[in-house]
């Protein structure tokens, strides 16, 4: 039987690139085939990861230390609390029915002084608003309609999940741009994103593709 790796992709560049790189112990919640593993690993980090798919398991064994079999629903039985310096939700809280309960978990296994990277899609970005105009919401295989999310989320709510369940926010991004079409291939590149950064910045939840935030535990209070 052939491996189903439906989550295999290139890795998410953008949300990594904002975490620091003092690397250390991080979980990968939904790791899929180990894309965003690989990238950790390259850069020093020692990476655990979590899946629901026994073949993405087997695969992102060659970028982790440890890939755990489990449903991210009942939550990281097999962690330690405080145990993780990163905890990485690269487009996986959509898929989860409870994403608050998930964002606990994530609060427990992080160090106090660790950080929470989440990257979520963003079901306003303007193509998709032309669909919903057009009267079109349909599902999908893949992309911000996948017929596996259950939540979908606007950079603003994705703040506020974040913001709202013990962390505080401490860099935003909303990552996207603006529709150049074929002047894309004849400006220059350097012109076109530093208006597409400066565009999403000013409409993230118009432009941006996904909403992307690094975010530390706020301090537990003492009983």
């Amino acid at each position: 039987m052939a491996c189903d790796l439906r989550y295999r992709n290139a890795g998410n560049e953008a949300l990594l690139n904002l975490i620091p790189k003092q690397p250390g112990r991080a979980l990968d919640c939904g790791c899929g085939a180990g894309d965003n593993a690989r990238l950790l690993s390259g850069r020093g980090w020692k990476v655990t990861g979590i899946t629901i798919n026994p073949d993405e398991q087997r695969a992102a064994e060659e970028f982790c230390e440890a890939v755990h079999l489990g449903d991210l629903t009942s939550g990281l039985p097999f962690a330690q609390d405080g145990v993780y310096d990163l905890v990485l939700l690269s487009h996986v809280l959509e898929h989860i029915p409870e994403p608050a309960g998930l964002l606990a978990e994530a609060r427990r296994v992080v160090a106090d002084d660790g950080l929470v990277a989440v990257a979520l899609p963003n079901v306003l970005h303007y193509k998709q608003r032309a669909k919903f105009l057009r009267g079109q919401f349909e599902y999908t295989q893949t992309g911000v309609m996948d017929a596996t999310h259950l939540r979908f989320f606007t950079f603003d709510t994705a703040h506020k999940l974040v913001s709202e369940n013990g962390f505080e926010v401490v860099a935003a991004l909303p990552h996207g741009g603006l529709p150049w079409w074929r002047l894309r291939n004849v400006l220059p590149a350097n012109v076109t994103s530093q208006l597409d950064r400066w565009a999403a910045r000013q409409r993230p939840n118009l432009l941006c593709r996904q909403a992307i935030f690094l975010a530390r535990p706020c301090r537990r209070r003492a009983a």
